[in-house]
């Protein structure tokens, strides 16, 4: 599909990578662009329609999906990392938390904007993963856990959405440069960059953008004698 004259729908579009996927449909050409928020007032890039949206909210995402019927392209990149470790004794709160934003919000999505996606010709979803898709360290075990349940979960939309003509488009990516690595040494993507790359790679019809290095390097390794997630 074409980003320009697209109808594009982004959830967590107020800051990160969220607003650079608005900047980069904007820049590319879209005919409207949805930027959905819990906060619809903290959305304040010129261009865009405003909507209040939590993905954690089954009622909401129906609303959003009645209002905005004519979405040609649904990027899911709304999520949270809240650092739990495996055996904390917060673990499993914190799990269940990033699931719900991660995991349940864009199954929730998707499932409510599938149907306008095949009435407007088939379009396409964006998932924003991660390199913690494929691997995991301590701090980020329940975040970790929560982007490889959303992998899988992409993988499922692509076979049962396929027959409808929607494209699913996973993005993984390792650091950027956003609050959620805030404080964090380390070479970061510019958010605008990851998301330029990532609506080229819808355009071409990828199943698969990956964004950076680190995931590039994590991807191939998972074939190796010494994948990375073995440590």
């Amino acid at each position: 599909m074409q980003i320009r004259n697209a109808v594009v729908f982004i959830t967590g579009a107020n800051r990160g990578l969220g607003l650079a996927f608005a900047q980069a449909a904007l820049e590319a050409g879209a005919a409207k662009v949805y930027a959905a928020a819990r906060d619809p007032a903290s959305i304040q890039l010129p261009g865009v329609i405003p909507v209040a949206l939590d993905v954690t909210d089954p009622a909401q995402v129906a609303a959003a999906a009645a209002q905005c019927g004519d979405v040609t392209l649904l990027i899911n990149n709304a999520g949270i990392s809240l650092t739990g470790q495996a055996l904390a004794a917060d673990g499993l709160d914190k799990a269940r938390a990033e699931l719900e934003t991660n995991f349940f919000g864009p199954w929730l999505m998707a499932r409510a904007f599938a149907p306008a996606l095949k009435a407007n010709g088939g379009g396409a979803i964006v998932n924003v993963l991660s390199v913690l898709s494929w691997l995991t360290f301590p701090a980020v075990a329940t975040y970790s856990a929560s982007k490889a349940a959303a992998w899988s979960l992409s993988n499922a939309l692509r076979n049962e959405l396929r027959d409808q003509g929607t494209l699913v488009t996973s993005l993984h990516v390792g650091y950027m440069d956003t609050d959620m690595t805030r404080g964090l040494e380390a070479p970061k993507s510019a958010p605008l960059d990851v998301a330029r790359l990532t609506l080229a790679g819808v355009e071409r019809g990828d199943f698969e953008v990956l964004a950076d290095d680190i995931s590039r390097q994590v991807k191939q390794s998972l074939s190796s004698d010494k994948p990375a997630y073995a440590g």
